[in-house]
């Protein structure tokens, strides 16, 4: 059986959670489509997938993103951490910040290295999510 991690992100939220589930995905931290608004990463060494599901987000990972390898891994941890922590004080807070907004709290273990596809992923969808829904959650957030 394999951890994974989802970020689910239907219109307005997100969510990223371990379970134990067999990934389908044979391609090692490639990303392996994109299906109405569905960008799939699946990591099998590391045993985790990231399945991010928003209109928009997998046309704009296509054309708003620096390429990969641009920034470093660890420059990439940094950012899903401060970035993750912000949204998910956020979530705790339904009466200051907008429930369907941030619906649910993202799990993301600073003590787990889930490699550069998973890292550069979550970064870009939260690079995203601030730009789209007009959000600042910590921090410079590139303008795309």
């Amino acid at each position: 059986m394999k951890n994974s991690i989802y970020i689910l992100a239907v219109i307005f939220c997100i969510l990223i959670g371990c379970t134990t589930s067999k990934s389908t995905v044979t391609d090692k931290n490639k990303l392996t489509g994109t299906k109405s608004d569905t960008v799939r990463i699946a990591n099998d060494k590391l045993e985790y997938e990231v399945l991010i599901i928003d209109p928009g987000f997998s046309s704009w990972i296509i054309t708003n993103t620096y390429p990969r390898g641009f920034y470093s891994q660890s420059y990439l941890e940094g950012k899903n951490r401060a970035w993750v922590s912000e949204y998910n004080i956020r979530v705790l807070q339904p009466m200051r910040y907008s429930p369907n907004l941030y619906e649910m709290t993202i799990n993301y273990d600073t003590n787990i290295d889930y490699g550069y596809e998973v890292n550069y992923l979550i970064y870009n969808y939260m690079v995203y999510f601030q730009n789209t829904y007009k959000q600042k959650l910590f921090g410079y957030v590139p303008p795309r």
